[in-house]
Order: C-alpha cells, then sequence, then structure tokens
C-alpha cells in the first residue's frame, strides 16, 4: 500500500490540547470489524464489551521528564535538548535530540539550570538532529537523575501547543505506570482510571502488564510512499513470564485479548512463539505492523486516533481493514472527537 492513502483533512480544532475532565469519561468510538458496526459511548462503558476471564494487555510504562532547556557555551543560544535514553550510566552517556541542531557541534558544552550546574559535553552526531552527549557530574547517578528530573519538562508533543502545566505530571502518564523509561506516553491507557480497572477486575477482567518503552520514533514521520520500505527504530520491550501464563490460557479458553494501545501490541506481536503463543522475552523490537499482518493473539484494540500518515494509524488499517479504517476516522471527525494524545478513544472488537 502506499503512504498517501493514509492522509486525511483534521481540523485543527479537533487536536486535543487538554485531557478530558476525567480520565474514563472521554468518548468511545466501538467499531465491529467483522459487522462494520460502529457505536458511540463513553470510554467507561468499555466495562461492557468484557466478559469474566477476558484480557487486557496493558503497557506499564513510565514517562520521564525528557524535555530540557540549557544554553550553548560562549554565545548563549538557547537550546532545546530531548532526552531519549540512557547509553552508559557510568559514563553518563544520553542520545538526545537537539533543536536548533545546526548550531550544536562535536566539543560544544551545554550549560542547564539558572546557576548553569549543570553541565553536558556534545561527543557525538548520530543524526541530522541527534547527538550523544556527556553529563559532566561529579555526584551519584541518583543525584543526577534527580537533577534532571527537577530540570526537564513533560515531553507533551509538539502538536499540544502550549507549556506543560501541573495537570500533565499525573494526566501525562498511565495509572498503572511503574517501569520508567518512555519519552511518550502509550497513550490508550491515559483513559483508565482506578475505579474503572477495579471495576473491571471485579467483573472477571485480567490485566496482563508488559513493558515497552515509547521512544520519538513510534511518530517519526514515513518518508517513502511504498510502506513496506519504511524501518521503525527500537524500542526496549518486556514480557515476563506471568504475563504470558495469563495470555496463553485466554487464547487456549478462546477469550477476548485486548491490547491497551499500540505499543502493548507490538511488544505482545514481538514476543510470539511459532505456535502463536506468547514467550518471556525481553529486548529491542523495531516491528512494523501494517495492512495484510498476521495478529498472532490480539483479538481486540483500544487506542486513540492518530496522525496521518504515521505507523500508529497503519497499525490499526492492519487489526480492522482500510476501508473501515477510514470510514471510522471519518465519522470521528463528523462527531467532533478529540485526536491524538489527550483525544478521545476507540474500541475496536
Amino acid at each position: 500500500m502506499k503512504l498517501t492513502q493514509f492522509a486525511y483533512d483534521l481540523p485543527l480544532n479537533l487536536i486535543a490540547q487538554y485531557p478530558s475532565k476525567n480520565r474514563d469519561e472521554s468518548k468511545l468510538m466501538v467499531v465491529h470489524k467483522d459487522t462494520g458496526k460502529i457505536e458511540h459511548k463513553m470510554f467507561k462503558d468499555v466495562l461492557d464489551y468484557f466478559d469474566d476471564k477476558d484480557v487486557m494487555v496493558a503497557n506499564n510504562t513510565k514517562v520521564f521528564n525528557a524535555r530540557l532547556y540549557g544554553r550553548k557555551e560562549k554565545t548563549g543560544a538557547k537550546i532545546e535538548v530531548f532526552l531519549l535514553r540512557e547509553l552508559n550510566k557510568q559514563n553518563r552517556l544520553w542520545d538526545v535530540i537537539v533543536e536548533p541542531a545546526r548550531k550544536i557541534r562535536v566539543g560544544n558544552k551545554l550549560y542547564f539550570g539558572a546557576d548553569n550546574s549543570l553541565v553536558a559535553e556534545v561527543v557525538d552526531n548520530t543524526t541530522s538532529r541527534g547527538r550523544t552527549i556527556r553529563f559532566l557530574f561529579e555526584g551519584s547517578n541518583e543525584e543526577l537523575k534527580t537533577i534532571l528530573d527537577n530540570m526537564g519538562e513533560t515531553p507533551l508533543p509538539k502538536y499540544i501547543k502550549r507549556k506543560p502545566e501541573d495537570i500533565d505530571k499525573e494526566r501525562y502518564q498511565t495509572v498503572y505506570a511503574k517501569n520508567e523509561g518512555a519519552v511518550a506516553a502509550p497513550t490508550a491507557g491515559l483513559h483508565f482510571s482506578r475505579e474503572l480497572i477495579k471495576r473491571l477486575e471485579i467483573k472477571g477482567i485480567k490485566f496482563a502488564e508488559v513493558t515497552l518503552h515509547t521512544g520519538l520514533g513510534t511518530f517519526r514521520p514515513i518518508e517513502v510512499e511504498d510502506i513496506t520500505k519504511h524501518k521503525m527504530d527500537a524500542e526496549y520491550y518486556e514480557v515476563d513470564e506471568y504475563s504470558c501464563k495469563i495470555v496463553n490460557k485466554a487464547k487456549e479458553e478462546g477469550r477476548r485479548i485486548c491490547a491497551i494501545g499500540t505499543t502493548s501490541i507490538r511488544a505482545i506481536e514481538s514476543s510470539t512463539t511459532t505456535t502463536g503463543m506468547l514467550k518471556p522475552t525481553g529486548g529491542w523490537t523495531n516491528v512494523f505492523i501494517y495492512p495484510h499482518y498476521d495478529f498472532a493473539l490480539t483479538n481486540s484494540l483500544i487506542t486513540n486516533f492518530h496522525l496521518p500518515k504515521t505507523s500508529l494509524l497503519i497499525l490499526v488499517s492492519a487489526f480492522m481493514g482500510y476501508d473501515l479504517t477510514m470510514e471510522a476516522y471519518k465519522q470521528a471527525i463528523k462527531n467532533k472527537y478529540r485526536f491524538f494524545s489527550y483525544g478521545d478513544a476507540m474500541l475496536i472488537i
């Protein structure tokens, strides 16, 4: 398929700038992929579509304060440094993206904090905007982490046209986040409140946790017209034995296995055996899911409404079919659903 097939026109006023007042009270579009039926509900109505012993797979990654602002030595030019991942804890090496990149060269020093108390040196160019930096810090790793947390901002996506606020510290994080390492939230999970999770558990729905540390590569523009030529950036993931037992039992019993978000589905599809069962795995995945992909485990998906021409939209199309996906998006725009990270949700069953 061609990339241009995944373009659509979205009114800018439908891009959510703030989360809904309550996590579980966003809109929910329910799409029945076998019949094409589309329903319009509230997110907390998701409870009505699952039964005892069904399974929901949740990505428990935790977002850290990845966006820093510093100044370049000598010129004092303001620089944005977006932390992607720590490369070497002992040497304080980080993989980062810098803006404006043209001003940042190997050997430059960057200063952070009102008193320039934290210094980093650029040690390598990795891409046009990517750099490797070393923090020149004499304290412990724990002290450095605390400083970075305090100096950093919640890494809201660029299409949210405002500065991070106190509300984002809580709401740009799932209620079940625990394993820190993501620079973008697994947004489908943002709709789950503790109360809704408890109601689902009381009904008998089981939760299987996986970890996939969402990186900026998930949102990187696809630059090839033939989507099969696109290469995803690798992201770290883990699937433990306990979650495998829950998911595999559900599959053996013919239960509904629902991935909460595209990151959850990529984690479990990266951990599937040749016999279609889930196995304990950890490592890096760059799996790219596009139409005609054969899903081994997932038969239901909760997801947000995604940007045009992205790997996320293409994954949704692979799951429920291209024509139905584009029809669902057409209806979402007509019914003024809110789009992207803080937007509304879709349940595909």
